[in-house]
C-alpha cells in the first residue's frame, strides 16, 4: 500500500522542514501494509502487553495499557486481530470510545527481542463473540480490522527481561485474586455485585 494517505499537512510540513519527505515516502512504500504477515503475527503473539489509543466522538484521545499472558492478543487471519477485555476499573474509557469512534491505534513492543509494530485500524466489540470461550475471564472480545500496519525501528527500545507474568492476568487453570483497591472502603459500596469487595461489603 503506497497511497500516502497516512501523511497529512502537518506531517508534510515537518517532513519538508527536516528534508525527510523522500524517506517517509520510501518507508511507506516498502514497509507499510494492510494485511498481517507471519512476521507481524509472531511479534503480536510474543507480546504480553500493548498500548491502545482511542478517541471519543469529538476526537479527544485516550491511551491505555492492555496486558495478559503472551498470545492474549492474536492474529486469527490476515485481516483480523483479536484481544479480550478483562475486568478492570469499570470506567470503559477505551472500549466506550470504540463504541462511538471505531478508529484505534495499537503499539506492540517486544522488549526481550527489541522490536515494535504499530497497527491502525477499526475495532468492534461483542459479548457474544464465539472466541469468548477461548479466553477465561474475558468480558468482551475486541476485533480489529487493520488499515495500516507498519514496523518501527527498534533502536530506542530498552532491552528488558520479563520477571514474571502478573498474578492478575487471566489464564486457563488460574483464578486471579481481587486487587487490593477493590477492598478499600472508598470503593467497596460502588463495586459491581459480582466483585469480592462488593460481596464483603453487602454481607456486613
Amino acid at each position: 500500500m503506497a497511497t500516502h494517505d497516512s501523511y497529512h499537512e502537518g506531517s508534510r510540513r515537518l517532513q519538508d522542514q527536516f528534508d525527510s519527505r523522500r524517506i517517509a515516502d520510501r518507508l511507506e512504500q516498502v514497509t507499510m501494509h494492510d494485511a498481517f504477515t507471519e512476521d507481524d503475527r509472531d511479534v503480536i503473539t510474543r507480546c504480553a502487553m500493548f498500548f491502545l489509543a482511542t478517541s471519543d466522538a469529538d476526537g479527544c484521545p485516550d491511551c491505555s495499557y492492555k496486558g495478559g499472558v503472551p498470545g492474549f492478543a492474536q492474529v486469527i487471519n490476515a485481516r483480523t486481530l483479536v484481544f479480550p477485555d478483562y475486568d478492570g476499573n469499570g470506567m470503559f474509557r477505551s472500549l466506550g470510545n470504540i463504541l462511538v469512534n471505531p478508529h484505534v491505534g495499537m503499539l506492540f513492543i517486544d522488549f526481550e527481542q527489541p522490536n515494535r509494530l504499530r497497527v491502525n485500524g477499526t475495532a468492534t466489540l461483542a459479548s457474544d463473540d464465539p472466541l469468548l470461550e477461548a479466553y477465561p475471564g474475558a468480558q468482551l472480545i475486541v476485533r480489529v480490522t487493520p488499515m495500516r500496519i507498519f514496523p518501527n525501528c527498534p533502536r530506542y527500545i530498552h532491552p528488558m527481561r520479563l520477571v514474571s507474568h502478573s498474578v492478575y492476568a487471566p489464564r486457563r487453570g488460574h483464578t486471579p485474586p481481587e486487587p487490593d483497591w477493590k477492598r478499600m472502603e472508598a470503593f467497596r459500596d460502588a463495586l459491581p455485585r459480582r466483585s469480592v469487595g462488593a460481596d464483603e461489603h453487602s454481607s456486613g
